[in-house]
């Protein structure tokens, strides 16, 4: 490989350096490997350049100015490093998947992405998943390390994917890994945005960088005449609108399209019974899956898999089949006093509001029971919020322990006891 194909913009003296691969990692560096010194929250890449040299790296892309370069070595000055890092990455990996799907938004990602790949799989198409729940598809299934996962890994596994003939990827692109242009490079023939609230706030600092981070998905990453699923009724959007018209995109929302309308909804149990409209035909159709929301994120999925060419009538026959994901409303069993157990991985307050409002109206002469906790190192502003919540809309709550990273925990739980005001909570650490 030689830079003047992967480099943009390089001077032509160095356009026929050859280099093997790329690393970002400097103990991952190969004979000849370019070296991209990233500087991260926790460490500087900058400071393990000479390891990568060592390593035998000739090639180093930094955002520093380098006082006293090193002989023979050649440093390439970037003001945009993690970005410079995906375009090259998606051009060394450049065979991928004919669609690409991406799914961003505080919550709902996970679901939408699993209930597009069930959608796929019950018909019969090749699709593979990737976000939260790792890769899933029917050639290799895996777990990774973060939601919108490094620029080279990502790049492999498409590419992988690809040589198993899989020609529909799904994927949830985190305003982590939008901010972080994790995904620079890529083109997207579906966007989906499913809804904004308060998440990520010690990243982001405030919910319009939180916001601009997910909107750069739209702006920047969607093929040219591609489509953008999402809710009319969220307060995002007219921005989600102005942007698709701005760049020429279909905008395509649950309520838009005319020839498909549900006519009623009702719980019966466990079970939401849809009556459906499409076209002449309709149709009742049983979702086995627990809470309204669910409908939400299931109609985004299935708007992506009519956008992927599959037919209505056939999305329709597969409905009943579909299963809860995991983790979300997700009924994991019953108790001896015929309670019904469901574990939900809300962590921000309008997901714990969600799912205990969800609750409350498909199980109205219930009690429910709350057990709760909140992560360390991270939002703190949301504890004394989910707490208010969990008194709010719960009957009885156990205050435990989820994650405190490098806190105390009793330091959390106190914080999330600021928000509830009623005597009795009961505290497990």
């Amino acid at each position: 490989m030689q830079l003047k194909d992967y480099i943009p913009n390089i001077n032509k003296k160095f356009g026929n350096i050859f280099f093997s691969g790329i690393a970002f990692e400097s103990q991952k560096v190969k004979k000849n490997n370019i070296f991209f010194a990233i500087k991260g929250t926790n460490k500087d890449g900058n400071n393990f350049i000479p390891n990568a040299i060592k390593k035998g790296s000739k090639i180093i892309v930094t955002e520093k100015k380098i006082q006293k370069p090193q002989k023979k070595i050649l440093y390439l000055y970037s003001k945009n490093i993690r970005k410079l890092l995906s375009e090259v990455s998606f051009k060394i990996y450049k065979k991928r998947p004919k669609n690409l799907i991406a799914v961003t938004g505080t919550n709902g990602k996970s679901s939408v992405v699993n209930f597009f790949y069930q959608i796929l799989k019950l018909n019969k198409k090749k699709v593979a998943s990737i976000g939260t729940l790792g890769v899933k598809s029917s050639s290799i299934n895996f777990n990774l390390s973060n939601t919108t996962i490094d620029p080279l890994q990502l790049g492999q596994i498409l590419e992988k994917l690809y040589n198993y003939k899989i020609n529909n990827v799904i994927m949830e692109a985190s305003s982590h890994g939008l901010q972080q242009h994790r995904l620079d490079g890529l083109k997207f023939d579906i966007g989906i945005f499913t809804n904004l609230s308060q998440d990520h706030l010690d990243y982001h600092k405030n919910l319009n960088n939180y916001l601009k981070a997910k909107l750069y998905l739209f702006e920047k990453l969607i093929k040219e005449k591609g489509n953008i699923v999402t809710d009319e009724k969220i307060p995002q959007f007219k921005k989600i609108k102005k942007i698709s018209e701005k760049k020429n995109l279909k905008l395509e929302t649950l309520d838009k399209d005319k020839n498909f309308k549900i006519l009623s909804h009702i719980f019966k149990g466990e079970l939401q019974i849809l009556k459906i409209k499409y076209k002449n035909i309709v149709k009742v159709v049983n979702l086995n899956l627990i809470g309204k929301i669910q409908i939400k994120n299931i109609l985004m999925a299935i708007i992506a898999a009519q956008k992927s060419n599959l037919e209505f009538k056939k999305i329709l026959k597969i409905l009943p089949k579909i299963k809860p994901v995991e983790g979300r409303l997700e009924k994991i069993g019953n108790i001896k006093n015929k309670s019904k157990v469901i574990l939900d991985y809300a962590h921000t307050p309008e997901a714990l509001k969600t799912c205990l409002l969800n609750l409350r109206e498909q199980f109205p002469d219930k009690k429910i029971t709350l057990l709760f906790g909140c992560g360390g190192n991270r939002d703190q502003n949301k504890r004394s919020k989910m707490g208010k919540i969990a008194d709010n809309h719960s009957d009885e709550i156990y205050l435990t322990d989820d994650n405190p990273r490098y806190e105390n925990p009793n330091k959390i739980r106190r914080d999330i006891k600021k928000g509830i005001k009623r005597k009795k909570v009961i505290e497990i650490s």
